[in-house]
């Protein structure tokens, strides 16, 4: 490890010591006299230890609703809540976890522009700026749906990337996706786990990412940092994304190093990013800086990681305008990857946008999107208990599950690939492009392995 790179890591964990340790003991006092709950915390980024009371009655739970959930969760503190915890469509937002995976794709022709790149170093600016640019969009407080196992997801006429998205796994929660156009493949096998902190929650994103450069077979490997989701039951609800992220060019050993900094007191450092570029020999060969909610710009520097002398940081992405006042937060790309827009002719019945609880909330109809959801999740235990009591083995349609182990920050992997069948399907229909069909939207959702076990 270069030098800059160990001055940053350790200016990284100080500064997420102290900026945590001052928050918390001001703020832990000051809502435990309130509420009476040991242990919690409550902090607003955007205030101070002054407004800590006001800040704990605020959020989206209704004082009586509150109390019962922190009652119920107690039990849970301490362990990994991704499937084991029934949650309210309260703090649901009209999407899947398939279709957060897709936003990804938002920012693509950052991609485009890496793979035209004959600069290694501008290609890893590109990419890297291309990893960064979805955390605007992962900062929303709502929480997706968990994908029924069998579901997908289809992404089309943008960038001119095909996308698909498959749940591959029930327990644990597991999900592939691969994208492509004419400049690059991307593939992805996506596993979460989790750490439920009594108000907070820390995500660990156990996956594999990798992007794939066809003009001269370049291969990228990314591993993101951790989240923690704060003030889930008490107080305003925020995103914090403390940690390293890390691309490497498995082709030549260069690699970008960019450390995403924890937001301190009264705000400082939030959305912040920086890091550098290193050649093979972990010599930084440029310096990129900026806020993931804002924009990322770069440097050239020399070994010592300054910034070279008659040079100028050049902008390479910027976010596009959000709407305004918007209810879950969205995107305009958010609200696209919702909409049939961005959908095949032909849609899969077992699509995303096909979900009665999706819809039902998005209509904004809570109570008819709770029971819909119960009875989706209930259906898929009874398959499951089907499945058990036939020794029948789930097998995904897109994917396929490989004999690779991979080893990741927070635990082993199993590695799905895509299988190609997809494309063969698409292109028996007569291809991707055009816009779904207005049959595809009253098409009935059904991701089912067996059929309708309700008699049984």
């Amino acid at each position: 490890m270069s030098s800059p790179e160990k001055s940053q890591s350790k200016g990284f964990f100080s500064a997420m010591t102290s900026g945590f340790s001052m928050f918390g003991s001001a703020m832990q006092r000051s809502v435990n006299g309130l509420l009476g709950y040991e242990g919690v915390e409550v902090i607003n980024p955007e205030g101070g230890k002054d407004d800590a009371e006001e800040e704990a009655q605020r959020g989206r739970w209704k004082h009586e609703e509150r109390d019962d959930y922190w009652k119920m969760m107690q039990k849970y503190v301490g362990s990994d809540v991704t499937s084991m915890v029934i949650l309210p469509v309260l703090i649901f937002e009209p999407m899947t976890m398939l279709q957060k995976m897709a936003e990804l794709m938002e920012y693509s022709y950052l991609l485009d522009l890496a793979d035209e790149c004959e600069d290694p170093y501008m290609r890893l600016v590109y990419a890297s700026s291309w990893a960064i640019s979805v955390y605007f969009a992962y900062q929303r407080t709502w929480k997706p749906f968990n994908p029924i196992l069998g579901e997908t997801y289809e992404l089309v006429n943008h960038g001119g990337i095909t996308f698909i998205a498959e749940q591959v796994s029930h327990h644990p929660p597991m999900s592939a996706g691969h994208a492509e156009n004419e400049h690059f493949t991307y593939d992805v096998t996506s596993k979460l786990k989790t750490k439920f902190l009594g108000n907070s929650l820390d995500v660990y994103p156990v996956g594999r990412t990798r992007v794939t450069l066809k003009r001269d077979g370049v291969v990228l490997d990314l591993v993101p940092p951790p989240t923690k989701v704060n003030n889930l039951i008490f107080g305003r609800t925020w995103v914090d994304s403390p940690g390293e992220m890390i691309m490497t060019n498995l082709t030549t050993g260069d690699k970008v190093v960019l450390c995403f900094q924890p937001c301190g007191w009264f705000g400082a450092g939030r959305y912040e990013v920086d890091g550098y570029v290193y050649n093979a020999a972990e010599e930084p060969m440029l310096l990129m800086t900026g806020k993931w909610n804002e924009s990322m710009g770069y440097q050239p520097c020399d070994l010592e990681g300054e910034p070279v002398p008659g040079t100028e940081m050049k902008e390479v992405w910027r976010i596009a305008a959000a709407p305004e006042n918007d209810k879950f937060q969205y995107t305009h790309f958010a609200h696209k990857i919702n909409s049939f827009e961005t959908a095949p002719r032909k849609l899969l019945a077992s699509d995303s946008r096909l979900r009665s609880d999706r819809y039902a909330l998005e209509k904004g109809d809570l109570s008819k999107a709770g029971a819909e959801k119960s009875s989706l999740e209930e259906r898929q235990r009874a398959e499951k208990r089907h499945r058990e009591a036939k020794a029948h083995q789930f097998t995904p349609r897109w994917f396929d599950r490989t004999d690779e182990i991979t080893p990741t920050p927070w635990g082993d992997l199993e590695v799905y690939l895509y299988n190609g069948k997809y494309t063969e399907h698409r292109a028996a229909l007569g291809g991707s492009t055009g816009t779904a069909e207005d049959d595809d939207r009253s098409t009935e959702f059904n991701p089912w392995q067996y059929g309708d076990l309700s008699a049984e």
